[in-house]
């Protein structure tokens, strides 16, 4: 290392290249206010492999590192120093003093790495470096997106994604995979009497209480058996799905119970499959979204093949800013239409911090959802429809920087429309050499 320093091997082996045809290498930057760790090293060492093959094959490579200066690690830094926990908080402080902050941190340990990479022996710029903060760096994304949108392929539009109420963000798939913990929730079992029977009512399932002044339709599967049962105890008639009455009646499940004793707990009226829900109205458990127009699309028994016998009552409340199926399904049966109807069309009545925010009844509001699920099944139970209520042990995603309990939360944002280019993109994967060559296929199925 010292000789290549005294002759100063890295730049002179530059110059050497300089006028043959360019190798451009595009290096994803790390972070500065980490220190490098072994999936740096490992991600560097096959870097300068790539780049120094490039050079020995005859081709002008520059290698300038990088420093990535934005996003949630700086902010999730500053945020614990300055003692901040909500968006309000930030934004009260003024965003340009915020960001100043932010910007007196990204480059923390920028020494310390270029020890560790030089003496990993990978050649790359150092004193030509570059920073996202940069404007001229952040100009180019700009006219990127700008040519995007020239060509009519960005949108404004909706995302369920897994997201932390604390940091106020949301999260890759990825990060939410990486600290899942065992707690135990509130499931309940809800009744939703239809409009044209009164007596009848749907029941659904769900571990999330909270999500339920969200609700705007059920979802069945069209194939699965359902019956309609009338409940010994007291007289109610439900609908649910033939595999899950255990769901209903909890007791069926207990050790103590004996076998062939079902007409003990209810009577079944008739069995039916699922189709045959399918439009039918029913009364929301909350009006805080309920009005004329709403009631024209919303309140209904829609179908779709993911709602399974497999848990649950096999009915799904959906919930469309707080489930990625929910979104899904609500907008394929045009309960809501964020282009036609604008963003008002998607009912979520929390705010960055996951606190309840208008139109929920007062004694919600500024309340977090993670710790309002027990004040909703009293409102429930008092309106006569919490047909059960039980703690329900499971695996839950929480947030890897946090520690606190992740939620899935519609978020709006500036979209590219890949499909109108997929054949385009397909295309141009085809002419590009992968190493290793199976990358391609796993490519394409990604577009």
């Amino acid at each position: 290392m010292k000789y290549w320093k005294r002759i100063n091997a890295f730049r002179t082996s530059v110059a050497l290249n300089a006028g043959k045809p360019e190798y451009t290498f595009y290096d994803g930057p790390p972070f500065a206010t980490g220190l490098p760790h072994y999936g740096h090293i490992l991600a560097g060492t096959i870097k300068d492999t790539v780049t120094r093959y490039a050079h020995q094959t005859g081709h002008s490579v520059p290698r300038r590192f990088g420093w990535d200066c934005h996003g949630l690690p700086v902010e999730y830094e500053i945020d614990k120093a300055l003692g901040l926990s909500t968006r309000d908080e930030v934004l009260a402080m003024g965003i340009g003093t915020y960001n100043s902050h932010c910007r007196s941190i990204v480059q923390r340990y920028t020494r310390e790495w270029e020890t560790v990479v030089t003496r990993l022996g990978r050649w790359i710029d150092f004193d030509n470096d570059y920073r996202t903060m940069d404007a001229g760096f952040m100009e180019s994304v700009w006219w990127v997106f700008k040519a995007l949108h020239n060509k009519g392929l960005i949108y404004r539009g909706y995302k369920v994604m897994p997201y932390s109420t604390t940091c106020a963000t949301p999260l890759s798939n990825f990060e939410a995979g990486l600290n899942y913990k065992d707690v135990s929730d509130l499931a309940v079992v809800v009744s939703f009497p239809l409009v044209d029977s009164p007596s009848v009512s749907l029941v659904a399932w769900t571990t999330t209480p909270w999500t339920l002044p969200a609700n705007l339709a059920l979802c069945v599967n069209e194939v699965l058996s359902y019956v309609k049962v009338r409940s010994v105890l007291d007289k109610k008639i439900y609908i649910v799905a033939e595999q899950r009455l255990t769901q209903l009646f909890p007791m069926l499940k207990s050790k103590k119970f004996k076998r062939g004793s079902e007409a003990e707990v209810y009577e079944v009226l008739c069995t039916f499959p699922g189709a045959e829900l399918v439009g039918l109205k029913y009364e929301p458990i909350f009006h805080f979204y309920d009005d004329t127009e709403r009631r024209s699309c919303a309140f209904k028994v829609v179908a779709d093949s993911y709602v399974s016998s497999d848990a649950g009552t096999g009915i799904v409340h959906q919930a469309p800013a707080f489930g990625e199926d929910d979104y899904r399904v609500c907008v394929k049966h045009g309960i809501i239409d964020i282009k036609k109807a604008g963003e008002s069309s998607l009912p979520c009545p929390i705010d960055a911090n996951g606190r309840f925010t208008s139109p929920i009844s007062s004694d919600l509001l500024g309340v977090h959802v993670k710790t309002a699920d027990a004040s909703i099944c009293a409102s429930i139970k008092q309106m006569g429809r919490l047909v059960v209520k039980e703690p329900h042990e499971h695996s839950y995603p929480f947030c890897w920087r946090s520690d606190t309990p992740l939620i899935y939360k519609a978020v709006p944002s500036w979209f590219v429309a890949v499909e109108n280019i997929k054949e385009d993109l397909i295309k141009n994967n085809e002419q590009t050499h992968w190493v290793p060559a199976s990358v391609q296929p796993a490519f394409n199925e990604t577009i």
